[in-house]
């Protein structure tokens, strides 16, 4: 049975937040430091926090070099290794990684490594930090884990991972997230969860944690001594329930490593906004699209097949402010039927688009089970590469592009777009950024939404498609 937790009765628990910001000591350390910080995404949901920062979709060393040169703090790079197999998410870690060094010797410019991935745990840990480290080839003191994100309500605290649901705390093992067939795990305490995704390598005693405590009355002070004594490429758990507990460690954080101590980051979203000193910027508006005298239909492609979710699609067919195709999934997955199933759905499209139609394209929603963690991620590749196959199609263009799900995002935009550089234009809802695509893509400016499949309330997407509407 879950055991979930009223947030309200846990919070108050907790010792009182730290009662300064530290965002302009945070700013100003980085001045100080010269790194950059790149963010390897496994998929693109990890820029929901950000703004102002680039998205590249590829990582030759000449264009990580001219990247690593430029003014900006950071960048990210798109990895889309959770749609991968274990073995090719290592070696995909490693090229990049082996280019990284490459092009900071020939940029001149030193930079730091996030590997960003999954708020509720879901992801090729340690696979990658393992690639990464060796790749790198720097001797690290530890590997942070940080899975705190505020905007989708993932609390760490007395290193418990929650997710919240209403006024309720969940253990993350609890939720259906740790069912996934391809990631899903039994541990909620992250102590323990390092442990059952090393399968024992990493032992409970190479395992340590910062404390809300540690950060709420010890200070920044207190996370950078606790920093510095960690060594020998164990893991350290930080836990966090706010940003202002994420700011504080942060700035701990940032005073150690100039004194010395190097580590690898695995983390959620926050962790990047609080570790370039970014304010929590307003909401985007149907405004900042940019493209008033487009008239044609806003373009939603929904892939992921959450719960969450399903209820956001429901909720919005419930509406009736758009036109629905659904596409069988089953069909798909048929060698015979898979190219008539993709051509009804383009020719509905493009005559939906053309008449200036709100267009969602939407898998069935029946989830196709195995228990083979690979073949799970091979049939989400070929219902994802048969969007990708409708999206290349696309003959009118849309207002604006939605994309639900981080596999189908990124396979959306970097292979039915052919982005190879957006750039991150802010959030449309908490947790949710809108990308503007690069010139080189199929649809120079079009705002691109990617939008995650465990964020929101069931009203989200379609509270976004009506604040999108050209009605509007």
């Amino acid at each position: 049975m879950t055991q979930s937790i009223n947030k309200t009765d846990l919070f108050a628990t907790l010792p009182p937040e730290w009662p300064d910001s530290l965002l302009p000591r945070i700013q100003a350390q980085i001045a100080d430091g010269g790194h950059k910080l790149v963010v390897l995404d496994d998929d693109p949901t990890g820029t929901q926090t950000v703004y102002d920062i680039p998205v590249l979709t590829e990582w030759g060393v000449d264009v990580l070099a001219a990247e690593l040169a430029n003014d900006l703090p950071a960048f990210y790079i798109l990895t889309n290794s959770r749609s991968l197999p274990l073995t090719a998410a290592k070696a995909l870690n490693i090229e990049i990684a082996q280019n990284l060094v490459a092009a900071s010797k020939q940029s001149g410019r030193e930079f730091a490594v996030v590997s960003r991935s999954d708020s509720t745990l879901r992801g090729h840990y340690p696979g990658e930090v393992d690639a990464l480290t060796d790749a790198l080839g720097q001797e690290v003191d530890a590997c942070l884990l940080i899975p705190f994100f505020l905007e989708g309500g993932r609390h760490t605290i007395n290193d418990v991972h929650y997710v919240a649901e209403g006024e309720n705390l969940i253990p993350a093992a609890e939720t259906p997230f740790a069912q996934d067939a391809a990631f899903g795990y039994k541990a909620s305490n992250l102590r323990e969860w390092v442990v059952e995704k090393t399968n024992g390598r990493i032992k409970p005693r190479q395992i340590s944690s910062i404390s809300l405590d540690d950060i709420r009355t010890g200070g920044p002070d207190r996370v950078a001594a606790q920093l510095a004594t960690l060594e020998g490429g164990g893991v350290c758990v930080i836990n966090a329930s706010t940003m202002r507990d994420q700011e504080i460690f942060v700035a701990g954080l940032l005073t150690a490593e100039a004194e010395g101590k190097r580590f690898i980051y695995r983390t959620a979203a926050s962790f990047v906004q609080a570790r370039l000193g970014l304010a929590t910027r307003s909401i985007l508006t149907r405004a900042d699209l940019g493209n008033e005298n487009n008239r044609n239909g806003g373009l939603i492609v929904v892939g992921s097949y959450v719960p969450k979710t399903t209820s956001q699609v429901e909720t919005l067919l419930a509406r009736g402010t758009v036109n629905a195709l659904e596409v069988s999934v089953d069909a798909l997955l048929d060698d015979v039927q898979q190219s008539t199933e993709i051509l009804r759905v383009v020719t509905n499209m493009n005559e939906s688009l053309g008449r200036g139609e709100d267009t969602m394209i939407y898998t069935s929603r029946k989830l196709v089970r195995v228990d083979d963690a690979e073949q799970s991620l091979a049939i989400g590749n070929r219902v994802s590469e048969s969007l990708v196959r409708i999206v290349q199609s696309i003959r009118t263009r849309p207002r604006y592009l939605l994309a639900k799900g981080g596999i189908t995002s990124s396979d959306v935009a970097t292979r039915g777009l052919s982005v190879k550089r957006a750039m991150v234009m802010g959030q449309i809802l908490p947790g949710v950024p809108m990308w503007q695509m690069g010139d080189e893509s199929r649809f120079p400016g079009m705002p691109y939404i990617v939008f995650p499949g465990n964020v929101g309330d069931e009203n989200a997407v379609a509270d976004v498609v009506e604040t999108l509407s050209a009605s509007a």
